[in-house]
């Protein structure tokens, strides 16, 4: 076994778009690119043990996606609208040199993924999906199971004015929380080097005085994907087409099945959506099993590599 690939950081890319992001690289530029996508509220350095690992076979590379961290943060909500965070990675591969890649998301960043495999299969040559749902699955569930309703009922607050400070008051207590699971206490893999890394990460300023965070949250107030309040309709079913989310690239998804928010029955006729699929189920994991079991999770993405990959 060879040693850990070597991660270099404080590297920037200029999008056509405008977008700066930040980005966390390994391996050799010009080996086959993977890509790896956060969520909230994280950013690259969700991916260190990932890095180390594949950019000793591939180019990897972790972005900070746009309102987290080191890259830009617009003000404006509307900016934060999926579509505009699904060009910014077509745009950052075409930066790297690349036309195709092989994309492992988590959260957000899986939601994302999913809308760019399903309208760009061409860019995507394998999908690794980490606790996160398929969209036409997820509005559904949104719209219809009570269960789904309570669990994402964060997402209604994290979309209220000021959620941005009640989440960096007393050390980020509720943030750290939220990885917790729990109020009042952080994760194992929360510890050290990690903690003040998610620490400075979260502080870094908005470009216009914005708070730190707002980005990061933005992307609950931009997106129409949450679960409805009183007096409010769930989402529109009848406006979608579900032959329009059909992902034609191979799949596998990998499931903390202990996740509170996203139960596992968002994997149930996940088949339909995605002919080339395979689900890995991790009993014990939670929403964050990417901290929690790296290398497990290594291996089952070297699993899904194409063939002499």
């Amino acid at each position: 076994m060879t040693s850990p690939a070597v991660i270099h950081h404080l590297q920037f890319a200029t999008l056509p778009n405008g977008t700066r992001l930040h980005y966390a690289s390994a391996g050799q530029r010009g080996k086959p690119l993977m890509l790896f996508v956060h969520g909230f509220p994280e950013f690259w350095y969700e991916w260190e043990a990932q890095l180390a690992e594949f950019g000793r076979t591939h180019f990897a590379v972790a972005p900070d996606l746009r309102g987290f961290n080191l890259s830009s943060k617009p003000a404006d909500v509307s900016a934060y609208r999926p579509r505009h965070i699904a060009e910014d990675l077509v745009q950052f591969v075409a930066a790297l040199g690349y036309e195709h890649c092989i994309v492992v998301a988590h959260d957000w960043g899986g939601a994302i993924c999913w809308n760019l495999a399903i309208q760009q299969p061409e860019l995507v040559r394998q999908l690794v999906i980490v606790n996160a749902p398929h969209p036409y699955l997820f509005a559904q569930a949104l719209a219809k199971d009570p269960a789904q309703q309570q669990a994402s009922a964060y997402m209604n607050w994290l979309r209220r004015p000021g959620s941005e400070t009640a989440l960096a008051a007393d050390g980020h207590a509720r943030l750290i929380g939220m990885l917790a699971g729990k109020e009042g206490g952080a994760p194992d893999w929360f510890r050290g080097e990690t903690r003040d890394k998610y620490l400075a990460a979260w502080t870094q300023p908005g470009e216009q005085g914005e708070h730190p965070l707002s980005g990061a949250v933005n992307y609950y107030r931009a997106s129409p994907m949450h679960p409805p309040q009183q007096g409010e309709a769930g989402p529109d079913l009848s406006r979608l087409e579900p032959n329009d989310f059909i992902v034609r690239v191979p799949t596998l998804v990998i499931w903390g099945e202990r996740d509170q928010a996203l139960p596992k029955s968002l994997l149930d006729g996940l088949e339909r959506f995605v002919p080339a699929l395979r689900i890995e189920r991790i009993p014990e994991g939670t929403h964050w099993v990417v901290h929690e079991q790296p290398e497990r999770i290594n291996r089952l993405i070297r699993s899904a590599l194409p063939v002499g990959e």
